[in-house]
């Protein structure tokens, strides 16, 4: 009895607690106090429980009576979130990224899930409108208060919102009856990526597994203003000859009452990161019912101008608007932007309408932005509830730490949330953005349907359009690749970016496209951009410094440059069996290892597959990854300005993986990062040369450049070469004296030509180093090369290509991996019981461990 009296006593001051906090903070302060007033509804306060398709409305969940207490025996759940995340915090399944889980994962997606919370309003809402907004829901949902059904919502890229007014319970000290119900429903998530193109991030491709991800993934907030209120703020500017800058504060505004009423707008503008002189304007203006636009100008006679970080400093102005009836705010509203003028020129050395259909050439401020970029490939989680907003900023930090200048997310993953482009301000990243996803590239033909997405993409664009980091625009990513109409694609991208040009006044290109046939027949012309991913995915048809010297010249962008690896062993033991880390198992095959490629590229790189060990085989992947995008960068870069922007492909996937990342799902930069850091330094000292396999009898050559990215010229400096052999003794030097670096240039220097190599026995390494005229070290490089036959050695590549192709070909290659385990696909029918019966079937069968 009495254990049954102290476990009731328990809950009940539970209950207590947990009813009384969600009375605070109010949503109904005095206008005369405050502003716009927001409840925060995220957090650990959900409840959530699955149903089948149909059945929740049967069984009345959306009708649970406010004071009941049902909601506080299921399952708990986080907001903003996702369903596979709660279900793995409450135990019901296994980590979807741990081995081959999230198979098991896959019925999740058959059921449709409830998630439920209960709060409390303490104060009235005489004279203000109060909106229940969700910033994201990902995919369908519906949503009810209190019982009283609010709407249905489509789409994961735009919010929504609900008015509130009617539905809510309001009680100053009776916390039951001030009590409130809110209840959303998430529908099973499309299946079939084609029919949701442009609304819902594609949850497919080579880095994740076929289970669609589902959940509330944003903020969730009641929202109270007066009822004269902001739709809307965009901080529209121009940058005048004489340095100055108009400030066009284009304000949305909505008037909910039945008749017209004459406000103030009362703007205030100062620097967020610098001081300056406060700039006053108030404007008076009669608003009708309705949703109207009203234009407050500023003038700044000494405009701080928005760089990235490369080029100047990061100055940010906060722009602080109130809306008064009289005395009485009706609304605030206050908005972070920076003054930057972006505009898009022909690349040199191109012919308009002959080789390329539009200019891809950034300028900012009149100043040329060579883009030193990677694919974003996030968010940082597929998984939204494993995600921290912590991760964004560390993210942005690490990208601009590898000397990256531009973030790209590509028409495979989605427009990020605010903080993302708030760190990419603050830190002076640029971000070139396919605005919504449309990288399945088949999409609907009819018109209500592709007015759904071109009004979802303008809701992206009209959110982030004062963040002075978006700098380019683009619609689609390989959409040619794989529509069923090209001419039709090209015409609905181009639509689109008159919708999105409608709003902000970006440079828009309607696609990243391959130069294949197919984009040929959209109107594309054979020189628009080069993807960067043959030498990958024809894995054995070049040496990877023959690849670029031969296929990837003569192009002004490259939006995809992929080369895969492994991550790091602690990185692996978080999400590979122990049973199949080494040798491989299925698992690494299910994380998108292609075992083979990554053979292929160490051997390139190594001349060996280096399967010695464990450590040996995943440091060897990273460094060959490093390596190869080292020198396909330094190429690349030596096109400037001809060639305008480099994007790696990828800086992270939202998955662990054993593909594209730089920086791996768990943020831990692999090897290659560092080779990256070295190619993308603004100011850098490097190598040319045509092989990285010589003979002992011959001369070794190349040349010495000095690219500079930086709108700055050095003089007097001096460059050091080296060489050293397979001991570490140095076999050639030479100083080199260097007048002068030209600004935002990419120069050729000096040659060498030097007969050394008849001592070196396996490779030899060549060190750069320049200084400025005070002996202080500006740029460092170095490379090592092989000692070996350039033919003999493409030869051996070719033939390995051939037994690579039949393999795949007989079993299927994308996203196939049974094939690398025979006795998995043997034709004797025995039930696999082994994870690694036969090591030797993946192509390890040399390791030291077998």
């Amino acid at each position: 009895m009495e254990r049954k009296l102290v476990k009731c006593i328990t809950f009940f001051i539970s209950l207590f607690w947990i009813l009384g906090s969600y009375a605070q903070p109010n949503t109904t302060l005095s206008l005369e106090d405050s502003s716009q007033q927001m409840l925060d509804l995220s957090g650990y306060k959900w409840r959530f429980k699955m149903m089948a398709p149909g059945e929740g409305v049967k069984k009345g969940l959306h009708k649970l009576p406010a004071e009941d207490i049902e909601t506080l025996v299921w399952n708990n759940a986080k907001v903003p979130g996702d369903v596979y995340t709660d279900l793995w915090k409450a135990g019901v399944i296994e980590d979807p990224h741990f081995g081959r889980n999230s198979v098991k994962a896959q019925w999740v997606q058959q059921y449709e899930w409830w998630y439920a919370l209960q709060f409390s309003i303490t104060e009235g809402i005489e004279n203000q409108m109060v909106d229940l907004v969700f910033e994201s829901v990902d995919y369908s949902c519906e949503v009810w208060l209190n019982g009283h059904y609010l709407g249905k919502h489509e789409g994961v890229f735009s919010p929504f919102s609900f008015n509130v007014n009617d539905y809510l319970r309001i009680h100053k000290w009776d916390f039951l009856k001030g009590r409130n119900m809110l209840v959303v429903k998430l529908d099973t998530p499309p299946q079939v990526n084609a029919f949701v193109a442009g609304k819902k991030t594609p949850w497919f491709g080579d880095y994740w597994r076929d289970i669609t991800p589902i959940g509330i993934v944003g903020p969730v907030k009641l929202i109270r203003t007066g009822k004269i209120r902001f739709k809307d703020v965009y901080a529209n500017n121009k940058i005048n000859k004489d340095g100055s800058a108009d400030v066009s504060l284009e304000i949305t505004v909505e008037n909910t009452n039945p008749v017209a009423k004459e406000c103030s707008f009362e703007a205030v503008l100062n620097g967020k990161n610098f001081k300056m002189k406060e700039e006053k304007v108030v404007l008076k203006k009669t608003i009708s019912p309705g949703t109207h636009k009203v234009i407050q100008k500023i003038h700044l006679k000494d405009a701080k101008l928005w760089w990235p970080w490369d080029l100047g400093d990061q100055n940010l102005y906060i722009a602080k608007i109130a809306i008064k009836d009289g005395k009485l705010n009706q609304d605030v509203n206050e908005t972070t932007f920076g003054i930057r003028d972006v505009t898009s020129k022909w690349n040199p050395g191109f012919v308009k309408d002959v080789d390329v259909s539009f200019p891809r050439s950034t300028y900012i401020n009149g100043k040329f932005h060579f883009i030193r970029s990677a694919c974003w490939g996030g968010p940082p989680n597929i998984f939204v509830g494993r995600t921290e907003i912590s991760d964004y900023k560390e993210l942005i930090r690490l990208a601009k730490e590898m000397n990256m200048n531009n973030i790209r997310i590509f028409g495979w993953h989605p427009p990020e949330i605010p903080e993302f482009y708030r760190y990419c301000d603050e830190m002076g990243m640029t971000v070139w953005q396919d605005i919504i996803p449309l990288g399945t590239g088949n999409i609907p033909s009819d018109e209500k349907n592709l007015a759904e997405i071109f009004n979802e993409g303008v809701k992206v664009v009209v959110a982030r359009r004062n963040h002075p980091s978006l700098i380019m625009m683009e619609g689609g990513e390989e959409m040619m690749f794989r529509t069923r109409d090209p001419k039709f694609g090209r015409q609905f991208l181009e639509r689109l970016g008159d919708s999105l040009q409608a709003h902000v006044n970006l440079p828009y290109v309607p696609d990243s496209p391959m130069t294949d046939h197919v984009g040929q027949q959209a109107g594309f012309k054979p020189k628009e951009a080069v993807h960067a991913l043959r030498y990958f995915y024809e894995m054995g048809r070049w040496l990877h410094e023959d690849w670029y010297q031969t296929n990837a010249n003569g192009f002004p962008i490259v939006p995809e440059f992929a080369i895969t690896s492994v991550p790091s062993v602690e990185s692996l033991k978080k999400f590979i069996p122990e049973n199949e880390m080494w040798p491989p198992g299925l698992s690494w095959g299910h994380h998108w290892a292609d075992l083979t490629h990554l053979r292929m590229q160490n051997w390139d790189v190594f001349n060996s597959e280096m399967k010695g060990s464990l450590e040996e085989f995943v440091n060897a992947t990273q460094d060959a990854q490093g390596i190869i995008f080292q020198n396909g960068i330094e190429h690349f870069r030596r096109d400037k300005p001809s060639l305008s922007g480099i994007a790696l492909c990828h800086y992270i996937t939202y998955g662990p993986d054993m593909k594209w990342a730089i920086v791996d799902n768990y943020r831990k930069p692999k090897n290659s990062y560092y080779f990256v850091q070295k190619a993308y330094q603004p100011l850098l000292v490097n190598f040319e040369f045509k092989k990285r396999r010589w003979d002992t009898k011959e001369a070794f050559i190349g040349n010495i450049w000095i690219i500079n990215d930086f709108y700055k010229e050095y003089k007097d400096c001096k460059v050091k070469f080296e060489m050293k052999d397979d001991s570490g003794a140095v076999i050639s030097t030479k100083n080199f004296e260097v007048s002068k670096i030209e600004e935002n240039s990419a120069k050729s220097f000096f040659p060498i030509n030097e007969k050394v190599l008849k001592t070196v026995k396996s490779k030899f390494f060549v060190n750069l180093e320049l200084t400025d005229k005070l002996g202080k070290v500006i740029s460092k490089n170095d490379y090592f090369f092989l000692i070996g036959d350039q033919k003999e050695a493409t030869k051996y590549f070719n033939e390995w290509q051939k037994l690579r192709l039949k393999e795949e070909n007989d079993n299927g290659s994308y996203g196939s991996y049974y094939h690398y385990f025979k006795e998995f696909t043997g034709e004797d029918g025995k039930r696999y019981e082994s994870q690694i019966q036969n090591p030797r079937a993946t192509g390890f069968e040399n390791d030291k461990n077998n």
